[in-house]
């Protein structure tokens, strides 16, 4: 059977389930969008050989034509270009033939010689990617990651004197606030972000085999390598000089690594979020009509966490396939990172799905106050470490082992605290420390702490 594509047709969920999620990606990694940026750069590339006096000269209205042309580059005019490509089998060469062919019977025809003038694709399409890239992560990666730790902030600041229980292993620790654990991931996110913000992408523009050996035999005079810096910094980019075919990869897996690393950060803070509203330490907002449970009434499940983590996995993979994949090539070049190119969109959408379900889960919650202080108050031997840390302080170096003797694996009362308190070898002055000691007080610097 043979369908038509549809959102329930789709065999990938970025174009079927989550497509009103990420349908706005369709502006950058389609591949009418990849089409449109290769004419961005064609386009702007003939406009520059004539800037710098090495083409014709173009009038006013020749220029606002041909920047007509690539700023309402249309769908159909795509679909023209696929249909050259069903001819040359080649999708750069074909995007040459279309924009001969958009300016035939116009003055601009007389200068169509100039179009990809000493050029190979890998400078067009290195390019291009490199452009959909830094233009995704500015008008939508980074600020979603923005307005997700600008979240965690408010946590943090919001609950910084919230005394809980922290765990080590799993197990009871010592205590420490809310807002002081929130504040590790949002201290952990903002380094990544600032790395992530400044990063560079480095694009290539030296012909086939990245010697410029075309335009230096047409043209020996100019400084060509000069002239392609100038004009990849017109387009927002860096230059490599040194390349093969094709512009090393190293700036594009960077900028993967990095995601990578963001995404981990953000499935610890899933799971650890996922585990708190496990023990009714944080109270999730239902929504009137939400389907808990097919079966169980009372539910209310954390699907934006679960949701965001699994996408952050997916995500994760793909990225680190490119990362493996991209900094290797045959030689000059093969065409096997064709195909892993076209897949970034995948990735980046499926990023932008766990961000979003994350800050939808950071919306719906609220710290549970009497259950996390219940909680807190039900073992006082968690204050066992400070009552070793005086009797060490007075000396007594086994004091750690003759504790733990007593109440390892043990849950003590307050009651219980307090009396060992009083037998143990302290002075007043300390006894009266630990007698004035309490799980909600036992807080050193967590509530100060701030990133």
């Amino acid at each position: 059977m043979s369908y038509k594509l549809n959102q329930l047709t789709a065999i990938s969920p970025i174009d079927g389930r989550y497509f009103g999620q990420v349908d706005f990606l369709s502006d950058y990694f389609s591949e009418y969008a990849l089409i449109k940026t290769r004419a961005e750069i064609e386009l702007k590339y003939l406009l520059f050989l004539s800037s710098q006096k090495i083409s014709k000269k173009y009038s006013k209205k020749e220029i606002s034509k041909i920047r007509k042309a690539y700023e309402s580059f249309s769908l159909a005019d795509a679909q023209k270009v696929k249909g050259f490509e069903e001819k040359t089998r080649h999708d750069v060469k074909a995007l040459e033939y279309f924009l001969r062919s958009l300016f035939k019977g116009t003055s601009i025809s007389k200068s169509l010689n100039w179009l990809h003038f000493g050029l190979t694709s890998n400078d067009i399409n290195d390019n291009a990617y490199r452009l959909i890239v830094n233009r995704v992560l500015n008008s939508h990666i980074i600020p979603e990651i923005e307005k997700l730790t600008g979240m965690l902030k408010k946590f943090s600041d919001s609950y910084s004197g919230l005394p809980m229980l922290a765990r080590t292993h799993g197990q009871p620790a010592v205590p420490t606030t809310f807002g002081k654990e929130v504040a590790v991931f949002y201290q952990r996110l903002q380094k990544e972000l600032k790395t992530l913000k400044n990063s560079k992408l480095y694009g290539k523009f030296g012909g086939a085999v990245g010697n410029w050996n075309a335009l230096a035999l047409a043209y020996p005079a100019i400084n060509w390598p000069r002239f392609s810096t100038k004009f990849l910094h017109s387009l927002g980019l860096e230059i490599n000089k040194v390349t093969t075919q094709t512009a090393p990869a190293d700036d594009l897996v960077n900028i993967f690594q990095n995601l990578i690393h963001i995404n981990m950060i953000l499935i610890g803070l899933n799971q650890d979020f996922w585990r708190y509203i496990s023990d009714n330490w944080i109270v999730q907002k239902g929504k009137e009509g939400f389907t808990g449970s097919s079966t169980m009434p009372q539910k209310i499940n954390p699907i934006e966490f679960e949701n965001s983590e699994g996408n952050l996995y997916i995500a994760n993979g793909l990225l680190e396939t490119f990362s493996r994949k991209l900094t290797v090539s045959r030689l000059q070049r093969d065409l096997s990172d064709s195909t892993v190119f076209r897949n970034i969109g995948v990735s980046f959408a499926h990023c932008l799905i766990a961000y979003k379900s994350c800050i939808k889960g950071l919306l719906t919650i609220t710290p549970n106050k009497a259950k996390i202080l219940n909680d807190l108050n039900e073992d006082w031997s968690i204050l066992t470490e400070a009552l070793q840390t005086l009797l060490r302080k007075t000396g007594k170096i086994d004091a750690y082992e003759k504790i733990a003797s007593k109440v390892r694996g043990k849950k003590l009362t307050q009651k219980e605290w307090t009396i060992i308190v009083s037998k143990a070898a302290l002075g007043q002055n300390d006894k009266k420390i630990l007698y004035n000691l309490t799980p909600s007080n036992y807080l050193g610097y967590a509530p100060k702490i701030r990133p």
